[in-house]
C-alpha cells in the first residue's frame, strides 16, 4: 500500500470523526444555549445575558471551527480566513466574558485588542492575497494579452470593441 494513500485514509478518518464530535458539540452548545434562558426569566438580567453571550459566543466558534474541518475534509488544505476568523471569535469571547464578569485590567484588555487588531490585518491580507483571487487576476490577464489590441483605424472600424 502506498504511503501516501494511508496517509489521506487517516487523515481523512480522523477528520471525520472530529467532525462528528463537533457536530455533537455544536448540537450539545445549542441546547445548552436554550436552556440559559432559564437565567435570564428566574435570575437577574444581567446574569443571564453574561451566560447568553458566553453561550452564543462558544457556538460561533464551534460553528467556525467545524467549517474549518468541512473545508479541509473536502479540499485538503486549511484556509487561513478560516483559522483567523475562529482565532478573532475566541478572543471576543474572552473579551466578553472578562468584561462582563469585571476581573480583567486593562493591560490584558489592551493585549487582546492588540491581538485583535493584528489578527484582523492578518484576515484582511488572507483576503486579499488569496490564492483563489490570484489565480483569477492572472487568467484575466492572460486573456487580455491573448487578444490583440487594435490600434488606430482598425479600432474605430471595428464594433465589437466600441
Amino acid at each position: 500500500m502506498d504511503s501516501l494513500k494511508l496517509f489521506k485514509q487517516v487523515t481523512d478518518a480522523i477528520t471525520t470523526i472530529i467532525l462528528y464530535v463537533l457536530l455533537l458539540a455544536l448540537i450539545v452548545g445549542m441546547a445548552k444555549t436554550l436552556l440559559e434562558i432559564r437565567f435570564i426569566v428566574f435570575e437577574s438580567l444581567e446574569s443571564g445575558f453574561n451566560h447568553m453571550v458566553t453561550s452564543v459566543l462558544t457556538v460561533f466558534i464551534v460553528i467556525d471551527l467545524f467549517k474549518a474541518f468541512v473545508d479541509y475534509h473536502e479540499h485538503d488544505r486549511i484556509k487561513l480566513t478560516d483559522i483567523t476568523d475562529a482565532t478573532i471569535l475566541i478572543v471576543l469571547r474572552e473579551i466578553a466574558v472578562g468584561l462582563y464578569a469585571q476581573k480583567f485590567g486593562y493591560e490584558y484588555v489592551l493585549s487582546l485588542a492588540v491581538l485583535l487588531l493584528v489578527l484582523g490585518v492578518i484576515r484582511v491580507l488572507a483576503v486579499q492575497y488569496s490564492p483563489a483571487s490570484r489565480s483569477s487576476n492572472y487568467q484575466v490577464s492572460l486573456k487580455e494579452e491573448t487578444q490583440p489590441s487594435k490600434t488606430g483605424l482598425s479600432a474605430m472600424l471595428d464594433p465589437v470593441q466600441n
